[in-house]
């Protein structure tokens, strides 16, 4: 307990570094507790049950203190986090309802795109809480992933580019396509 106390008040990124140094147990417990609950809620978003978002909350963390080390520190630790913490999420979902993400982009009519500009993010906001919830299981999810980083968690574009490893306007084009996708599914089951 003593060690938690100790090194409590370091930074994300000089405690990451001190674990990766030391290996550490201890100190990786007090990165556990500055974030468990996050990683939860993002855990449940995605399994909807509180014993499977428990246990990939603590797959999550294992396979964090594995990959610690990867950590560069070019973005906030919790920005890494987000996205490390997503990308273990939709592996999951992946791996339990056997698809495979299609790295090929969809094209876009023109209809598309001029329907996309009209409707603003105002759109996504208004649309009803059931339906939407039904149109993201249905989108791929890589546009799910992005669109909930956006508009859940609040994640800017910069930000974005960093987790994404994309440049600004690769981001927000995915942005536009999935929001389209999203909108074309949701009024198909509307």
């Amino acid at each position: 307990m003593e060690t938690k106390e100790a090194f409590g008040d370091l930074t994300d990124k000089a405690l990451v570094r001190k674990i990766v140094k030391t290996k550490n147990t201890e100190l990786f417990g007090v990165l556990y507790d500055r974030y468990s609950k996050a990683v939860y809620n993002k855990c449940y978003s995605f399994s909807k049950s509180h014993s499977e978002a428990e246990d990939l909350t603590q797959d999550v963390f294992l396979m964090l203190y594995v990959k610690l080390g990867s950590f560069k520190g070019r973005s906030k630790f919790s920005t890494w986090l987000y996205s490390f913490t997503y990308n273990f999420c939709v592996n999951y979902v992946n791996r339990n309802k056997q698809r495979k993400i299609s790295e090929a982009s969809e094209s876009l009519s023109e209809e598309d795109l001029s329907l996309n500009e009209e409707v603003g993010d105002l759109s996504i906001y208004e649309m009803r809480t059931g339906i939407l919830k039904k149109a993201l299981g249905l989108i791929r999810a890589e546009e799910k992933r992005i669109l909930l980083l956006k508009y859940q968690d609040g994640v800017t574009i910069k930000e974005l580019t960093e987790i994404l490893g994309l440049s600004e306007s690769a981001v927000k084009m995915r942005l536009m396509r999935a929001k389209a996708s999203l909108l074309k599914t949701y009024n198909k089951i509307a």
